[in-house]
């Protein structure tokens, strides 16, 4: 399927409209850009296109309007800094389709960008409406997907418009593909994944679908106390899901079956409270007091998940093992991600990562740009850990040569 991917760097772009579905959804407080990782990441593609003399036209989504005009949703604020960032003359429209669109598209130099306003001003966006589609594309010569993270979305901006312009994927998300396709389809065995995070609930797709590629599966986090009380432990107060023994005890009758051994907590960080700087004690996983709550893993298992990471060549981290927003609960957290990045500087390790709170826990042990590859996105990439196709994607791989399509 990913092979029938085209990326836009095989295409001559020069004097062509280029539409480019960005993700530009990103943390504006009062008008003001508080993180703009996400335009930084698009960069290659942008600079692509600029060098190459195509005429840029960017559209993307911010936040949830629900269909109409919001002022605090609108994306006119990037515009000085999509300016700077590009060193380009951007213009700006407060629609994304229409007679005045049009005109502007049709007025670009060579170099030059054209942000359009959220998309998700219009329900026909999410409703993946045709007419919509068609709408953006006018004006345009070729459709450019570099929105990963927005790809498990079948929206008019990344699946309809496809229909009506010849379609190609980005450099960024051509990079979240790879990189995922490698960990997943092609690793260099053995291979670990690293799941933390609160609920089973949530993951139970992915760790099901991991037990099939996996040869370590390693569990943290609150959803690891489930498994130990499968396990028949006693976990005191600790954060757990009733309604989920059962499916841990599944699991772990599967891993067996699937040669895959799942690697828990075999000592633990428990406190009285679940606060900043709390008193807190490191006990076995088989005696957590019945007052207290497991709230990071323990130093031995750290040193176990370590010797794991010693004695693979591909890792794939989704998720933190302890609550590390609040000190000191994330020590186990940084230290095995210091641990995953000396080993992937030293290049003994493959490491990729995403999903969640994983790049917060990361750039928090100061190790983000370690990694061999960190994704920016979040349900797409959990959604591909699950193994299920994304239509954004699937839609581009599927995509017939447009000039046959266009005589059938």
């Amino acid at each position: 399927m990913l092979s029938n991917i085209k990326s836009i760097v095989n295409e001559d772009v020069s004097n062509k409209v280029v539409i480019l579905r960005a993700d530009l959804n990103i943390p504006l407080v009062n008008g003001v850009v508080q993180d703009q990782t996400r335009l930084e990441r698009l960069m290659p593609t942008i600079n692509y296109l600029l060098e190459n003399q195509s005429k840029l036209v960017i559209c993307s989504h911010l936040g949830r309007p629900k269909g109409k005009f919001d002022k605090n949703f609108s994306l006119k604020p990037l515009v000085n800094v999509l300016s700077k960032i590009t060193n380009a003359k951007v213009y700006f429209n407060s629609s994304c389709i229409g007679k005045e669109v049009l005109k502007q598209k049709n007025a670009l130099e060579q170099g030059e960008i054209l942000l359009l306003e959220n998309l998700r001003f219009h329900e026909s966006e999410i409703k993946n409406d045709n007419n919509f589609a068609n709408e953006l594309s006018k004006g345009c010569d070729f459709f450019v997907n570099d929105a990963f993270s927005c790809s498990h979305r079948a929206h008019a901006s990344l699946h309809a418009i496809t229909k009506f312009l010849p379609s190609f994927s980005g450099l960024l998300l051509d990079e979240e593909v790879k990189a995922l396709t490698s960990v997943l389809n092609s690793p260099i065995k053995p291979v670990a994944a690293l799941v933390g995070g609160a609920k089973i609930s949530s993951k139970i797709n992915i760790i099901e679908y991991l037990l099939t590629k996996m040869d370590y599966l390693v569990i943290g986090g609150a959803m690891a106390n489930t498994f130990l009380i499968a396990q028949g432990l006693n976990m005191g107060k600790s954060l757990y899901e009733k309604d989920c023994i059962d499916i841990a005890k599944s699991i772990l009758k599967t891993s067996e079956l699937n040669n895959c051994q799942i690697i828990l907590p075999i000592d633990l960080v428990v406190s009285e409270k679940f606060e900043t700087n709390a008193n807190f004690e490191i006990v076995s996983s088989n005696a957590v007091p019945s007052e207290m709550m497991a709230l990071d893993i323990g130093p031995k298992t750290v040193s176990k998940i370590s010797s794991v990471f010693q004695n693979i060549n591909t890792l794939l981290w989704n998720g933190p093992v302890g609550a590390f927003e609040t000190a000191p609960f994330g020590e186990g957290t940084f230290k095995l991600a210091k641990e995953a990045a000396k080993l992937t500087v030293n290049e003994n390790l493959i490491t990729v990562a995403g999903g969640g709170d994983t790049m917060s826990a990361l750039n928090k042990a100061g190790v983000v740009n370690d990694f061999t590859y960190v994704s920016s996105a979040g349900g797409a990439f959990l959604e591909w850990l699950e193994g299920m196709e994304l239509p954004a994607i699937s839609v581009l791989s599927n995509n017939l040569d447009y000039k046959f399509r266009k005589e059938r």
